[in-house]
């Protein structure tokens, strides 16, 4: 199956979820790409565990392959920490946010003080959609006297959630500060930005975060989703041809238009004050609503002629 067709699937169940909880549809754009852009599930990076344990395999194949093999070896020994740590990143990478979380939690109650074991539980539950508990166990995680960007930067993610963007941003610059021009905690902050309705500020970060020597598909995907809600659909397409098929690419900008043109959103983003310009979201369970937006007074623009305000450096 083509990229642009799972894409296009998650974001087709990113749809109905929104639905059923009154969010408005532009919203879905950032939120579906995103599931297959930076905060991506077991994703060590962003919000995967912490630890030496194997990186998963991407494969679908041989993920389901991998995660048995680790569940046969957790079963026998369920309290060996690289065995339950690695199984419960392997769940993770394969959707499986409760059962991550059960793995994680009862690897937390035989170690309560292990900050690492803490921080894959923590992490766990952010991709389960347990907000409050994570924000709860998160910074045990962690210390003041030596803090871990990988966790400030999940807690970035729990606060952008939570509607909290302020201070979202603030654990992802204080994670820069540890792991300068880190591109997933830079792409966690450009989409904050964008949440937060910064367009100009979401579009530079990314750039700076795509630019970055260890930055991969997962953030380019995202850049190119924020240049096509500023309405930069050749750029965004531009950017997508870099990991994807060019008719892939095309697809995902066009899928991005359509769900654009049907939720009205270029009506709600122009009516914006500079430079707050529209509202997105990220993250499986991270959606935010759009707010009510005044008339447009001068006629509608053509989506494609619009361009962003530039506002200066994003941070």
């Amino acid at each position: 199956m083509r990229k642009s067709r799972a894409i296009g699937q998650k974001a087709t169940s990113a749809r109905a979820r929104a639905t059923r909880i009154g969010v408005a549809p532009a919203v879905l754009v950032l939120a579906s790409l995103c599931l297959a852009g930076c905060h991506t599930p077991g994703s060590d990076d962003i919000t995967g565990s912490i630890g030496q344990d194997g990186v998963p395999p991407t494969s679908g194949a041989e993920l389901q392959r991998y995660t048995e093999d680790l569940g046969q070896r957790y079963d026998q020994q369920p309290y060996d920490k690289p065995t339950a740590m690695a199984y419960a990143r392997a769940l993770r990478a394969s959707g499986r946010y409760d059962q991550a979380v059960a793995v994680a939690q009862r690897l937390a109650a035989k170690y309560p003080k292990d900050m690492q074991v803490l921080g894959a539980y923590g992490k766990a539950l952010v991709e389960d959609g347990r907000l409050q508990e994570a924000a709860s166990v998160l910074p045990e995680a962690h210390t003041p006297d030596r803090p871990n960007w990988s966790i400030l930067s999940a807690q970035g993610t729990v606060a952008d959630q939570l509607g909290d963007h302020e201070q979202a941003q603030d654990y992802y610059r204080a994670a820069l500060k540890i792991a300068p021009n880190q591109p997933a905690v830079l792409s966690n902050l450009g989409l904050s930005y964008a949440l937060s309705k910064q367009l100009p500020d979401a579009e530079q970060t990314l750039q700076l975060a795509a630019a970055q020597p260890g930055a991969d598909a997962r953030v380019r995907q995202n850049l190119a989703l924020v240049l096509a809600l500023e309405g930069k659909f050749n750029a965004a397409q531009g950017v997508a041809q870099q990991d994807l098929a060019p008719v892939d690419a095309a697809e995902n900008v066009a899928s991005i238009r359509q769900m654009i043109a049907q939720s009205d959103t270029w009506n709600q983003i122009q009516s914006y004050d500079k430079p707050k310009v529209a509202s997105a979201s990220h993250r499986t369970h991270h959606y935010a609503r759009l707010e009510k937006a005044k008339p447009q007074q001068n006629g509608q623009q053509n989506p494609q002629d619009l361009r962003p305000t530039q506002i200066g450096a994003a941070d």
